[in-house]
């Protein structure tokens, strides 16, 4: 039992080059697993979010979200007589009821991007978080039995 042959020194470093790097790919696993439930995390967060602040500005606060525009009333290209350069008050009528029914359509579009938007981030999110959260949660049991 004397000094250690080549052989022995040369299978001792292997051994720990094997331990070394599934040490390593652990280490790349976990901060995998951890950063990946972090961003289902967070986008069932934005989701949500955006889903709350969607139903406030439906139901609570209902002038949060309209846009005030000073529309500019359409001139004639090519006035008939000094008399017809106006509108008369049947056309800006006209003008405003179509104006108000543009931005209810607007209001409405932009009501429904934004929940489809925060829907699909729940449902990208939540199978995200889930998944790989319950990994994290098997290794932590394994570890432990």
């Amino acid at each position: 039992m004397g000094q250690p042959c080549l052989s022995q020194l040369v299978a001792k470093e292997r051994r720990f080059d094997i331990v070394g790097t599934m040490e390593r790919k652990e280490l790349i696993r976990t901060i995998y697993l951890y950063l990946f439930s972090l961003l289902g995390l967070v986008l069932i967060v934005i989701g949500t979010v955006r889903l709350v602040d969607l139903g406030l500005k439906t139901w609570v606060f209902k002038k949060a979200d309209q846009v005030v525009v000073y529309p500019e009333y359409p001139r004639m290209v090519k006035p008939i007589s000094e008399e017809e350069t106006a509108l008369t008050p049947e056309q800006e009528e006209k003008y405003k009821a179509e104006q108000r029914e543009y931005q209810e359509r607007e209001r409405e579009a932009r009501r429904e991007r934004t929940a489809a938007n925060s829907i699909a981030l729940l449902i990208v999110g939540t199978p995200l978080f889930a998944y790989h959260w319950r990994v994290i949660q098997r290794a932590k049991e394994d570890k432990k039995s």
